[in-house]
């Protein structure tokens, strides 16, 4: 006769019964490796990044632009330097090129563009030094094509006097500056000081019109950061909107 023990586990619808019988479920994909996905990029972090690369390759074209017209500015100054030197230096008259209005006749000059402060040789040397810096400092933020062009005219200008204070007699740091070009009740001066004066000109003309080296203009909106305030001000209105309609 069976006992108690043998009737419960025989019994249809135990507890043990229905575990032998109900096979158990695996999930589907169990074995399979699970991979995660790369959360995607937003979208205003792409943009920002495009935006200041492309702001990168624009700075880069314009520093260009700055080196080539400052390397074509010296290279011009220093070959008229060394022809008027060779073929004009102690020549007794001088050679009219229009006329008597202008002409070319060699001048050592001691002192700034033409030919002022002649007592003062060490301090335009260092005023040259200092406006080479300054040039530059100003590069590293330049993405105006004008702003390029009058930069790099001050700077071949600069750099072409400061190689003469450097290298020619009567010493380094003290050499005496190249003139050549005489204008009739004028100064007489070189290439170099044509570039600073031509680029002066322009940085004033770029100033007067409000335009600035970073390509900006002297109180333009700024449109990126006003649109940050209206989206920031209707996240903060869609709120209380809410808890209006709420109450």
């Amino acid at each position: 006769m069976p006992t108690a023990a043998e009737r419960i586990i025989s019994t249809p619808g135990s507890h043990q019964t229905q575990d032998d019988a109900v096979p158990t479920a695996r999930p589907t994909g169990a074995d399979e490796p699970v991979t995660q996905s790369a959360p995607e990029p937003e979208a205003g972090g792409a943009g920002a990044t495009a935006a200041e690369g492309a702001r990168a390759v624009v700075r880069r074209r314009r520093i260009s632009v700055l080196l080539a017209v400052a390397l074509l500015a010296y290279l011009i100054d220093l070959g008229s330097k060394l022809l008027v030197v060779a073929k004009l230096e102690g020549r007794s008259s001088p050679i009219e090129v229009i006329g008597d209005w202008m002409t070319f006749q060699v001048i050592r000059n001691p002192g700034a563009a033409f030919g002022m402060g002649q007592a003062m040789t060490l301090l335009f040397t260092a005023i040259a030094a200092g406006v080479i810096v300054v040039i530059w400092r100003i590069a590293r933020r330049l993405y105006s094509l004008p702003w390029a062009i009058a930069l790099g005219l001050l700077l071949g200008g600069a750099l072409g006097n400061l190689t003469d204070r450097l290298f020619r007699a009567p010493s380094v740091l003290r050499g005496h500056v190249v003139d050549f070009i005489s204008v009739q009740h004028f100064a007489v001066f070189n290439l170099a000081d044509s570039a600073i004066v031509c680029g002066g000109i322009l940085v004033v003309l770029l100033s007067f019109r409000g335009s600035n080296p970073d390509g900006t203009t002297h109180g333009g909106p700024a449109p990126k950061a006003e649109e940050k305030t209206e989206e920031k001000a209707g996240e903060d209105e869609a709120p209380a909107e809410d808890r209006a309609d709420r109450g």
